[in-house]
């Protein structure tokens, strides 16, 4: 099959250049705009990706610690009746683990060390249905936790900070006092420290501290567990379950999901990243802008040709098809090398940054800092398709004002010098 002259011709142009002198810069500054478009669409997928993958490592570590949904009374005492309200929720088909807790704030004390911490009271049995980081290794530690006994299981770099190790004795100080007749006395219990967990997750391994809930319950004043812990099939589903079990379980309760107690992070994280689509844009916006100075001189080059195709016969619009189909090769080209090397990029991103931090001796991302310690990737198809396109409309855009002007080009007055 025979294809049309106007992409033949166009394909000549973009390819054409390097073995003539005259004609050696104009190929330089097209190999420069598709340079650009490449790597512009490589950053954006390189740039998506890791904000993908740091957003949903995450949310995996954070929902490893916290429940997708969690069930308190409404006057923030203990739950009136917690067996009615375990078996009632575990009848949504949605739910898969339902557990009891207490949650309140302390101070943990060693000596002169002292720690704000979460106190969350658990029932070790039941834990490991709504939580990933107690079941494995960290389910020993829970196994220790015995009604009465006062042991308590540290965070993992709370325990560090404070210096202690399995065995040792810790302060707890409740918030609310004793009242005697020297005044207001604040309540102190010493626990035993009788394991530590990891979670991957700074902010709950440096502030968490687990009890049993009798324990808590005791400590605290309380007539039983506050709240319940549910764990859902579809962590996406949450806000849809809480509003199904607001209608389904009795008494005055009050629900609340995982993605209500995280909304700040969460949409700060979405804020970030379609800035970040924004301000990486330009860079191809600014290829594209390098691609219209190209064909622009690339026309004022081939004026003599164009005559020559307009005296052979060819209309306005196939001389503007010629340069159309140069500057949308070059578009095409650039964005099949960026989304190459972006996803090349993203897909192995856990070897070339450890490798780039060997070399260089630093660490980009300290888990103090940023929550985890390495760099995760996750390549989605709703960002890529996004980019693809986009870069490839500026790419065409970019060629409809040059190419207009190589349809306005006179015959007469384009071949009267020549």
């Amino acid at each position: 099959m025979q294809l049309p002259f106007e992409l033949t011709i166009g394909w000549r142009y973009t390819r054409a250049g390097r073995a003539t002198r005259r004609n050696g810069f104009i190929s330089f500054i097209s190999g420069v705009s598709m340079l650009g478009i490449a790597l512009g669409v490589a950053a954006l997928i390189i740039v998506l990706s890791v904000m993908n993958g740091f957003q949903k490592e995450v949310r995996d570590r954070m929902l490893g610690v916290v429940s997708h949904i969690e069930v308190y009374a409404a006057d923030g005492q203990a739950l009136p009746n917690v067996a009615t309200t375990l078996a009632q929720a575990k009848e949504n088909p949605q739910v898969i683990g339902a557990a009891p807790f207490i949650a309140a704030q302390a101070l943990i004390a060693r000596g002169e060390d002292m720690k704000g911490a979460i106190v969350r009271g658990i029932d070790p049995a039941l834990e490991p249905e709504v939580s990933d980081f107690a079941a494995g290794a960290q389910q020993q530690a829970l196994n220790q936790l015995v009604p009465g006994e006062f042991g308590v299981v540290l965070g993992g770099e709370l325990a560090r900070s404070l210096g202690v190790r399995v065995g040792d004795k810790v302060t707890l100080v409740a918030p609310s006092g004793q009242v005697t007749p020297a005044g207001v006395v604040p309540r102190l219990k010493q626990m035993n420290v009788v394991g530590t967990f990891d979670s991957g997750h700074y902010e709950y391994d440096s502030a968490l501290v687990l009890v049993h809930w009798e324990d808590a319950a005791r400590i605290f004043r309380l007539e039983g567990p506050s709240g319940v812990r549910l764990k859902l099939k579809d962590l996406h589903q949450a806000r849809e379950v809480a509003d199904q079990l607001a209608r389904s379980l009795s008494g005055d309760l009050v629900l609340r999901d995982w993605t209500r107690q995280n909304r700040s992070w969460f949409a700060a994280v979405q804020v970030e990243k379609r800035m970040m689509f924004i301000i990486l844009t330009l860079i191809v916006a600014v290829a594209a802008f390098n691609l219209v100075s190209t064909l622009v001189m690339t026309v004022t080059d081939k004026r003599a040709d164009i005559a020559i195709l307009r005296t052979l016969g060819a209309s306005p619009g196939s001389i503007m098809g010629i340069f159309v189909v140069q500057g949308a090769m070059v578009g095409v080209i650039g964005t099949l090398a960026g989304l190459l090397l972006g996803l090349g990029v993203a897909f192995n991103i856990d070897v070339i940054v450890p490798a780039l931090e060997q070399a260089l001796g630093a660490s980009f991302l300290p888990k103090d800092i940023y929550l985890i310690s390495r760099m995760p990737s996750e390549p989605q198809q709703s960002d890529i398709l996004p980019i693809t396109v986009i870069s490839l409309l500026m790419a065409f855009v970019a060629t409809l004002y040059p190419s207009w002007r190589a349809s306005r080009v006179n015959p007469a007055e384009a071949l009267r010098y020549e």
